[in-house]
């Protein structure tokens, strides 16, 4: 089965092949027909499947077909929401590599950044809009943007649009769209909220599946390795440096937490760096131009980040700490084993995470076998601790980034990326942003540790990304059940083989 085959206008098909591709993924087969049919669509598919350009080029290929009936300044056809900013930005790109030969205009907008540049974009006619919904909304309100022409939405991981707490502006943008639309809505898990939301914007939808639902890709190595808290840290600079590893995408519970385990191994010589939340969009899209392109060993990131990293053949996704939501494990480790190409994602589980785990196994429905690195074996007396707003009490409990009153599944950063959008949007709008000081610039963990007694010295991490603060957008197993656990030499296993490919 080709692109050509399922209805692609030659010029598509043509943009599709210069890029590398030239036969469609389970998802691309199923969802760009059902979208060319001009119906509502339900899809459900693992990250790293092709799905953005399931739904990009069916949509390049109608609005290519017929021009804008009442085209306007600032007056898009077709409107595509994502939870982040680097999502919103890759899907803008994708349309733009495979949209270079239709005559249709496109742009992004999100949070974190000067809104006027965005502005002065909205003042020319527009075909497809790319955004996240905080940003979105402050355009709306300041009439920047007229969405009374939207042919079609898509709503893209729409389950982290709504873990992060974007229903309501999502209710509020749905309002502002004509009733008579197409509707799209991918997401990767699915949940009672999902299940609402699809209730009430989707009609007669036809529903894809690739994947039996929370599940995590074949292509993935997935180990638990058993370690106490305290050792965390040393285990996984040792499994760095002992294993030659490199594109290292680390994963921890909360902003501090990353900005610290960068600087530790940034100081044990691991070029590493954080994103997060609180962090420019400038900054972020540095740290991820340099961990794309190889010069940065390792990118520690918040769940906010896991569903906008996309770098073809990542080979390593470490779970410093585990998420509280298991369903956020599915999304940490489908940054790998994706398009085809294998991959490998290791969880360091300590005493207090036995639960989080059970949770997890009981989630994607699947039981792990336990690994202990020789060196790091854990006390197995050790009592564990609860583990408080995102973040364990032995491990600096209290200097946390949630307040108490989120909902306790949203991810610790969310209000950062939300909160920060809107801000950025009001700076921006009266004239520019308001700019963090030198020594928050040069100094973002000093600047979170303010007032809780935490004082670091700035590290190599911390002077190359100067601008950092800125506003920012198993089965359960059974007790008596004795879990098997496996030694392994420390020492064995470097890189992972990495067959070709590439990511669609």
């Amino acid at each position: 089965m080709t692109f050509a085959s399922l209805g692609l206008s030659e010029d598509i098909v043509r943009a599709v092949t210069e890029h590398g591709y030239t036969e469609p993924t389970p998802i691309q087969l199923q969802a760009i027909p059902a979208v060319l049919s001009g119906g509502d669509l339900l899809a459900g598919a693992q990250t790293g499947t092709g799905k953005t350009a399931g739904f990009t080029l069916p949509i390049l290929q109608l609005l290519s077909q017929k021009p804008a009936a009442n085209p306007g300044k600032g007056r898009p056809r077709c409107l595509m929401l994502t939870p982040t900013r680097e999502l919103a930005a890759q899907i803008e790109a994708s349309v733009q590599t495979y949209g270079k030969y239709v005559d249709l205009s496109t742009m992004v907008i999100f949070g974190g950044v000067n809104a006027n540049p965005q502005i002065t974009r909205l003042k020319k006619p527009l075909d497809i809009l790319v955004a996240t919904p905080g940003r979105l909304l402050d355009h709306a309100n300041q009439k920047n943007v007229d969405l009374s022409g939207v042919e079609i939405l898509v709503l893209d991981e729409a389950d982290r649009m709504l873990d992060m707490g974007f229903i309501r502006d999502i209710k509020k943008i749905l309002a502002l769209l004509p009733k008579q639309r197409q509707n799209l809505l991918f997401s990767a898990t699915f949940s009672d909220e999902i299940k609402e939301l699809t209730d009430s914007l989707l009609h007669n939808p036809a529903l894809i599946e690739v994947a039996r639902r929370n599940a995590t890709a074949e292509l993935i190595k997935q180990k638990i390795v058993l370690v106490d808290r305290e050792k965390k840290r040393d285990l996984l600079a040792h499994l760095i440096k002992e294993q030659n590893w490199f594109q290292v995408l680390v994963f921890t519970r909360t902003k501090h937490g990353a900005n610290r385990l960068a600087e530790q191994l940034d100081k044990a010589g691991i070029p590493s760096l954080a994103i997060h939340g609180n962090k420019s969009q400038a900054a972020r899209t540095r740290a991820l131009k340099e961990f794309k392109d190889g010069s940065l060993q390792v990118l520690v990131a918040t769940d906010i980040a896991a569903r906008g990293i996309d770098i073809a053949e990542l080979p390593h996704v470490v779970n410093f700490e585990l998420p509280h939501v298991p369903e956020d494990y599915v999304h940490r480790i489908g940054r790998t084993g994706r398009a085809g190409v294998e991959g490998e994602a290791m969880s360091l589980v300590c005493v207090d995470e036995h639960k989080l785990l059970r949770d997890i196994e009981r989630v994607i429905k699947r039981e792990f076998p336990k690994e202990i690195i020789p060196g790091f074996e854990p006390d197995l007396n050790a009592r564990p601790e609860p583990i408080m707003n995102g973040q364990n009490r032995g491990q600096d409990a209290g200097r946390n980034d949630r307040g108490s009153n989120q909902r306790p599944n949203r991810s610790p950063d969310v209000n950062s990326e939300r909160s920060g959008g809107r801000n950025a949007g009001r700076n921006s709008g009266r004239g520019s942003e308001k700019s963090p000081s030198r020594n928050a610039e040069r100094n973002p963990s000093q600047r979170q540790g303010q007032g809780q007694g935490q004082r670091h010295a700035p590290t190599h991490s911390q002077l190359r990304s100067t601008g950092n603060i800125g506003g920012g957008e198993g089965r359960e197993v059974d007790g008596n059940r004795a879990q098997p656990t496996k030694v392994i030499d420390g020492n064995r296993g470097g890189a992972l083989h990495r067959s070709g490919g590439r990511h669609r």
